[in-house]
């Protein structure tokens, strides 16, 4: 299917399905909760959202900087602000939340267990349940067992799955997709692209609707 024309500047297609890209990480407590809402996104405005794995700290090393290195830049940053945070989004969408009883947490493994569901071909369902794992879910450890357990859940062969998430290939797709990210503007996780326009963190996905429904068509 043709993408809208989104391109900067230019309006959109409004025959066209919009598409949504939504740069994510399973290890990110902001990932998960936005994730929670895509289901109801697609099925309010119609528009398809396209889910690609990212490391965030990929991202942030192209930048050069790195907000969560060292003190904290800014209260927004201090772990105990963003579990609070988190914990109160959770109860507005009436998801379930809790923190990871260590944040020594694997997340390079995470992000590229992702990218090889991403590869077989469902990296919705698997990123979702894996962030769900994270940080909606009583599991632990969230090592490679799990990531393989999730696999097979979802319906990927676990064998092709291991091999991948150890295949460099998938290191490298995930470098090309945070390269992506990081050229297109984003600087960290989650971030949702309309075209040229960036959406950056789960509080912004209201604004990402409102830009979805202006570009609806009008009823006849």
């Amino acid at each position: 299917m043709r993408q809208p024309n989104v391109g900067q500047g230019g309006p959109r297609d409004v025959t066209e399905q919009p598409l949504v890209e939504f740069f994510f990480s399973p290890g990110s407590r902001y990932s998960y909760l936005a994730a929670s809402q895509i289901p109801r996104l697609e099925s309010d405005t119609g528009c398809r959202v396209h889910w690609r794995p990212v490391r965030g700290t990929d991202i942030r090393a192209l930048r050069g900087r790195d907000p969560f290195a060292g003190e904290p830049v800014s209260g927004q940053y201090e772990w105990r602000y963003r579990r609070q945070d988190a914990e109160m989004w959770a109860r507005y969408y009436g998801i379930p939340f809790r923190e990871p009883p260590s944040r020594d947490l694997d997340f390079q493994l995470l992000v590229r267990a992702a990218e090889s569901a991403n590869r077989m071909g469902a990296v919705a369902a698997y990123g979702w349940r894996l962030a769900c794992a994270v940080y909606g879910s009583d599991e632990w450890p969230l090592d490679l067992s799990l990531c393989v357990r999730v696999a097979g859940e979802v319906g990927l062969p676990t064998d092709d799955f291991s091999s991948l998430i150890t295949n460099p290939e998938t290191d490298r797709r995930l470098k090309a997709t945070a390269k992506d990210a990081y050229e297109r503007g984003a600087f960290g996780v989650p971030t949702f692209f309309l075209g040229a326009e960036m959406f950056w963190g789960n509080d912004r996905i209201v604004l990402l609707r409102h830009a979805l429904s202006e570009n609806q068509p009008l009823p006849e």
